[in-house]
């Protein structure tokens, strides 16, 4: 059972994608944590005053027998600062990402063989495929 178990996670990769959903928490906590530190109080300052997140159309109001209040109502502020806080930490990751990860090498240089139209490096002077000469 424990054999099977092993080899369970790593024929799957179940182990590497729990570290990926680890290092993925603790990466969106980072991330939120620049967003509301760092970014946040300037941008508040541009902002309306208030707590524009709060803002709201009532669409309708009722009360129940229990006297307990039940509003329906459009939270376009909530929306709005949903968008915007989707804005500004997909921008964070985006330049962390940017910042981190290596840049991709230059594609190879090929050519493609007339004869077969097989793909062969640029300096090749025969084809791989059908042993034409290039030109």
């Amino acid at each position: 059972m424990l054999k099977d178990f092993r080899d369970f996670l790593l024929k799957t990769n179940a182990l590497a994608l729990a570290v990926g959903v680890i290092i993925g928490a603790a990466t969106g906590k980072a991330v939120s944590a620049v967003v509301d530190d760092i970014l946040m109080p300037p941008i508040s300052m541009v902002m309306p005053p208030g707590d524009w997140r709060e803002a709201q159309v009532v669409l309708s109001q009722s009360t129940d027998k229990n006297g307990k209040v039940t509003v329906s109502a459009i939270k376009y502020g909530h929306l709005a600062g949903a968008f915007i806080d989707f804005t500004i930490i997909s921008f964070v990751v985006f330049m962390i990402t940017k910042t981190i990860l290596p840049k991709e090498a230059p594609a190879a240089a090929t050519k493609t063989c007339p004869e077969c139209l097989e793909t062969v490096a640029a300096a090749a002077r025969r084809c791989k495929a059908c042993t034409s000469v290039l030109a």
